[in-house]
């Protein structure tokens, strides 16, 4: 009998975490058919400035931001001691705790267009599919010059999500409470309240 699950690995700093990387965790998992999607946050950021959040505080708000939805899960493993923050390096770690089961990376296409992936080619072997969520600002030819730098063998593996581009970011969130204003509706409640609470991103309570 085949015990094994399609899991997607939905990576990122996660800081705050927010309403659309919701969206995108629970379409990813409908689109391609997920039994379940991990929410990876990582604490060694080669490319971004530092988190302004602890790894503690991103990890309770995701606690609370995916406590309602059974098929998401937190996994801690690129916040342990001599986790790299490489995606290349990530992956045999969830290999190695989720033996059994299809790896699906979940990405937004702004990370894909931005960033220089470390030993991609290599993540790429390690999944079954790496999909990429449609971001407003990131022309399709971007993405194109760098699915095409992918070797031919492996480009089937990359897929992009039938949704609308959508602008909501982490920096947003936390450019509008550092000027003192409201991003509340932008995040779940519970993590609202829990950065209210908590005097994270220089915001103390409502006005």
């Amino acid at each position: 009998m085949d015990n094994s699950v399609r899991l997607g690995i939905f990576g990122g700093t996660f800081d705050p975490v927010h309403n659309l990387h919701l969206f995108i965790a629970e379409s990813a998992r409908r689109l391609e058919g997920l039994d379940r999607v991990l929410f990876v946050p990582t604490n060694n950021v080669h490319y971004r400035e530092k988190p302004a959040a602890s790894a503690a505080q991103r990890s309770e708000m995701l606690k609370l931001a995916i406590a309602s939805n059974e098929h998401f899960a937190l996994d801690e493993s690129d916040l342990q001691p001599g986790a790299t923050g490489y995606t290349a390096d990530l992956l045999p770690r969830l290999h190695e705790r989720y033996p059994d089961d299809s790896l699906i990376f979940v990405t937004g296409a702004d990370s894909l267009a931005e960033s220089s992936w470390v030993r991609f080619e290599e993540v790429l072997e390690s999944l079954e599919a790496f999909v990429i969520a449609p971001r407003a600002g990131i022309a399709a030819d971007t993405l194109s010059r760098v699915v095409s730098a992918v070797p031919s063998a492996l480009r089937s593996r990359i897929k992009t999500l039938n949704l609308p581009e959508m602008p909501e970011s982490a920096t947003l969130i936390r450019t509008l409470l550092a000027q003192g204003r409201s991003a509340r509706y932008l995040v779940p409640e519970p993590v609202w309240e829990y950065i209210t609470a908590n005097k994270i991103y220089a915001v103390s309570d409502e006005p």
